[in-house]
């Protein structure tokens, strides 16, 4: 049966795809940010769900009832967070990295309030982290996420997701490599300031009566942010090979959610 003009199983793909599209901007760095209103995100997600719905095709013929549609937006609500949380593995993976750097500096005690989060990170990891937003931006970044959102609807059609442990297994795979980019991020400056600590420690042992300790706070402060300047062309490279490797990173992990028939 119509209802004006509008078939039901097309009008329950266009809000399944309404749904997957909220939940990913709502998570994704930027557009999921409290510096942007609420009414500026919910007329983004109309914008684009009306642009991606009407390419989309609803799989079956058959209007789902019952539990079948609580169960597709349960879909839709997992397989927009899991392409969200992709994403913002590298921001975690930076802000990561500036906690250990701030940590060694000795700014473990100086915490700001992120405006875009709301949350209290170290200086260190608050200033890598806009950073990398930056360089995000100008990357053009926010367009590949866009790409890729609507990339995911081409592999995973509105309420076609299919949950399986491979998907789980590549979200544990990926935060692994979050650790990983962090440890690198932070290298630099940690081996910089372990040296400093090294001729500290001998400059106490060969001058005992010397006051090391009140000199090394601005030593390792000066030292940490001379190292700190380094990181920069790092992060521009991770971030861009992250880029990069977006729209493969997506087909990984969709691949697994396709409803592979015989």
């Amino acid at each position: 049966m119509e209802l004006f003009g509008f078939n039901p199983g097309d009008l329950l793909s266009y809000f399944l795809t309404l749904f997957r599209i909220s939940i990913v901007l709502f998570l994704l760095p930027f557009f999921g940010g409290q510096s942007i209103p609420n009414p500026v995100k919910a007329a983004l997600v109309l914008v684009l769900s009306m642009a991606v719905w009407p390419q989309l095709s609803f799989p079956g013929s058959m209007m789902p009832t019952g539990w079948n549609i609580v169960i597709m937006f349960i879909g839709e609500m997992i397989l927009g967070m899991i392409l969200g949380m992709l994403v913002n593995f590298l921001f975690a993976a930076v802000q990561l990295g500036g906690q250990i750097i701030g940590f060694q500096m000795g700014f473990a005690m100086v915490n700001v309030v992120d405006p875009i989060t709301g949350t209290s990170n170290a200086v260190s990891a608050h200033f890598l982290y806009m950073c990398t937003m930056l360089t995000f931006l100008v990357l053009n970044g926010h367009l590949y996420l866009i790409k890729a959102m609507g990339m995911s609807f081409e592999y995973v059609p509105p309420g076609s997701l299919l949950i399986s442990p491979e998907i789980a297994t590549n979200i544990f795979r990926f935060s692994n490599i979050m650790f990983t980019l962090a440890i690198k991020i932070a290298a630099p400056v940690m081996a910089a300031l372990f040296l400093v600590d090294l001729a500290i420690a001998l400059i106490s042992r060969a001058a005992p009566q010397m006051h090391v300790l009140v000199l090394g706070f601005p030593i390792k402060i000066t030292v940490g942010f001379f190292f700190l300047g380094f990181i920069f062309s790092i992060m521009a490279q991770y971030v861009g090979d992250f880029l990069g490797g977006l729209d493969a990173l997506y087909r990984n992990v969709m691949s697994f959610g396709m409803a592979h028939t015989p």
